[in-house]
């Protein structure tokens, strides 16, 4: 398949930097929320699609990446009555990836061209990798009320051992829950 470099090399670049980034993470959060008086916390299953995954060991991985992290930040997981009640969702979707090579023969005078690419000719496949979204939820019960809220999506490796896709969630976790509690300006 040939292709216009000037087409294709910056759409990308742009898809190869998306992709070597890594983890992508946001959260937002109740702004009246009293964070302080959170002392505790229990897991609760959280309805509809996308809910708890039925590999009990995924779960449990999940669960406890996220526990590290709130026993880092002073909550104590309790079994009922807990002043946060959290669930989780996760999302697996495909998307498509797009391998490039021959970028032709050079840019500007180190290639010949003069101020752009020289013709050349770009092969290109695709393939379908699969990227997972976890969603962190942090209910208020008493005030009946979403307190926090938190994502972080990743492409997925299902070849990689136990070990090292445990590590990759617990340093999505880290970077999930480094500004919890918000500090409020």
């Amino acid at each position: 398949m040939k292709l216009n470099t000037r087409r294709v090399f910056l759409p990308a670049l742009l898809l190869m930097v998306a992709c070597a980034y890594g983890q992508d993470v946001h959260y937002n959060y109740e702004h009246r929320a009293n964070f302080a008086a959170y002392k505790s916390y229990e897991w609760v299953d959280l309805p509809g699609p996308g809910g708890a995954v039925s590999d009990q060991l995924i779960d449990q991985a999940i669960k406890q990446a996220v526990d590290e992290q709130l026993s880092q930040k002073g909550l104590i997981r309790v079994e009922r009555d807990g002043y946060l009640k959290i669930g989780y969702h996760a999302i697996i979707r495909e998307e498509k990836a797009l391998d490039l090579s021959g970028f032709g023969t050079g840019f500007g005078p180190w290639g010949g061209g003069l101020g752009g690419w020289n013709s050349g000719t770009v092969t290109g496949q695709t393939s379908t990798i699969p990227v997972g979204t976890l969603v962190i939820d942090l209910y208020d019960p008493i005030r009946r009320q979403l307190v926090w809220r938190g994502d972080v999506t990743k492409t997925l490796d299902i070849n990689e051992s136990p070990d090292k896709n445990y590590k990759a969630l617990q340093k999505a976790m880290r970077k999930l829950f480094k500004n919890y509690p918000p500090v409020l300006k």
